[in-house]
């Protein structure tokens, strides 16, 4: 269906304003997102169906990277995707940050970038670095050893066995 049947559908259902139709048009427009993430408009459209279900995350979400979101669903949605690396997968923005249309949601997804690199570099920092013990290492090559040579023996068994039943 082309998009802007899509879209006239959406904002009939919409405009209907039972829970059924604001539902569909939901699903619809989600559906446009996903197939075109760098349309701003779809974005903007789906939050107002979110601001409709009174869903401020959600409708903080999908108007992140527009040009004036509302503070409130912002702050909404940063609480419920409480790091830049979660907040960056429920974006949903597939390519480059030159593929944003607005300088605005260029700047945005470029901070929101740096910030998860940062998180990203601050975890590695925390995580310990062990050393695996050289004993350890040497129990894990003899066991893999023993393994093989069981699995060797249980196939000369059966090859042997077949060998007498055939003859």
């Amino acid at each position: 269906m082309p998009v802007e049947l899509t879209l006239h559908k959406a904002a009939e259902e919409l405009r209907r304003g039972d829970l059924a139709n604001v539902l569909r048009a939901r699903q619809r427009l989600a559906g446009l997102v996903g197939t075109y993430p760098h349309r701003l408009d779809l974005r903007s459209r789906l939050a107002e169906v979110y601001r409709v279900l009174g869903d401020l995350p959600q409708a903080g979400r999908w108007d992140y990277l527009g040009e004036s979101p509302d503070p409130v669903e912002i702050v909404a949605f940063e609480r419920a995707y409480r790091t830049p690396t979660m907040r960056l997968e429920a974006l949903g923005w597939s390519g480059n940050l030159d593929d944003a249309p607005t300088d605005t949601a260029r700047a945005k997804l470029t901070e929101l970038h740096r910030e998860a690199r940062v998180q990203l570099q601050r975890e590695l920092d925390a995580t310990p670095r062990e050393e695996t013990s050289w004993l350890a290492c040497l129990l894990v090559v003899l066991g893999g050893t023993v393994v093989v040579v069981c699995f060797l023996l249980g196939l000369v068994t059966v090859a042997t066995f077949l060998w007498k039943l055939v003859t």
